[in-house]
């Protein structure tokens, strides 16, 4: 018998292929309407699927060849948490930083919660110090 977490934890990594494999409609109805992004630096949440699907459209458009590694997932009650690997190639500028070409390596720890069979809201701490500064400008080429 499948268990809820067995079942959030499977929804979960439905949504990481879909994301890694470019479907973000598949990815967007894995949500709920009011989704919830809890995003480090910013004072409030913000809400809904379309804000979700900026940025990680950004991130598709700037890392087209995006892979996502889980490397740890677990379910309990109505929450799941994911320890993840990204790796990418710089094809499209991130955050004013014109594309290297550099391939890109960092880790996110991740909280979501799961309402019915859907996500309802995340918790994201992605390693994003690691990225800029391996995509600065003023990290040489090696």
């Amino acid at each position: 018998m499948t268990t809820a977490p067995e079942q959030n934890t499977a929804l979960l990594r439905t949504a990481y292929r879909a994301v890694e494999s470019g479907d973000l409609d598949a990815a967007e109805r894995l949500m709920t309407e009011d989704f919830i992004a809890h995003v480090p630096g910013l004072p409030e949440p913000l809400v809904g699927r379309d804000v979700w699907r900026l940025g990680t459209q950004t991130m598709k458009d700037a890392f087209p060849d995006l892979t996502i590694n889980v490397k740890d997932i677990f379910g309990v009650g109505d929450k799941v948490t994911v320890l993840l690997r990204f790796e990418g190639t710089h094809r499209g500028t991130f955050q004013q930083i014109e594309a290297t070409g550099r391939r890109v390596r960092f880790d996110s720890i991740e909280v979501y919660r799961v309402e019915g069979d859907r996500i309802a809201e995340e918790w994201v701490a992605p390693d994003m110090l690691s990225l800029i500064q391996q995509i600065s400008p003023a990290v040489a080429d090696h």
